[in-house]
C-alpha cells in the first residue's frame, strides 16, 4: 500500500515478497556498520524479519519503515519510516539506501515527507532519531532536516551511545 509519494519518490509499506531486497539492504557493509547484524541470512530471514518488523509495527502502531521506491522506474533502493523503539518514548525516524543510492538526496527526500506525515496525518507532537556519532552522513541528514541534538543515549547497555536528535511539530 503507497503512504506517501514525493517529487521522485513513493513510499510503501513492505511485505514479505520484498524479501529479496531487504535480505540485500541489512547485509550491506554500511548498514552492519551503523545499525548491526539482525542474523537476515536468508531470505525465509528476511521474510519473517520483514513479518515480525515493520508489517507487525504497521498493525501495531499505525507506522513503520516504508519501502522508498523510485517513482520512474520501479526500482526499490531503500526504507525509511517510524520505528517504535523500546526506550524511546517517541517514534524514531529511521532511513538506509542501498550504497549506488547514497548521496543522491534520496535520504533527505523520504525523511522530510515521513516527518510531514508524522504531524500533519498521524499527528505525532515529537519525532526523534537516534544515530551512531561516527555516522556522519546520517547526522547530516537529520541536521538539514531540522533536527536537533538533544543528548547522548544508551539504548542497550552493551552497545555504545547514540546520538539522540528531536523535532517537534511547532
Amino acid at each position: 500500500m503507497n503512504i506517501l509519494e514525493t517529487e521522485h519518490l513513493l513510499l510503501r509499506t513492505l511485505n514479505t515478497d520484498d524479501a529479496e531486497f531487504y535480505l540485500r539492504l541489512v547485509n550491506e557493509p554500511t548498514w552492519l556498520q551503523y545499525i548491526g547484524n539482525r542474523g537476515v541470512t536468508t531470505l525465509e530471514h528476511a521474510r519473517i524479519a520483514i513479518e515480525q518488523g515493520p508489517m507487525q509495527m504497521m498493525r501495531q502502531f499505525g507506522h513503520c519503515l516504508y519501502l522508498v521506491v523510485l517513482k520512474q522506474s520501479g526500482e526499490s533502493i531503500g526504507i525509511c519510516g517510524l520505528l517504535k523503539r523500546d526506550g524511546l518514548e517517541d517514534a524514531d525516524l529511521g532511513f538506509a539506501f542501498l550504497p549506488e543510492y547514497v548521496g543522491q538526496g534520496y535520504a533527505f527526500e523520504s525523511a522530510s515527507a515521513v516527518l510531514q506525515y508524522a504531524f500533519s496525518a498521524l499527528s505525532m507532537a515529537r519525532v526523534v532519531a537516534i544515530v551512531m556519532p561516527e555516522n556522519v552522513r546520517s547526522i547530516s541528514v537529520i541536521e538539514r532536516l531540522g533536527m536537533q541534538f538533544e543528548r547522548m543515549i544508551a539504548l542497550d547497555s552493551e552497545k555504545p551511545p547514540v546520538r539522540l536528535y528531536f523535532r517537534s511539530s511547532v
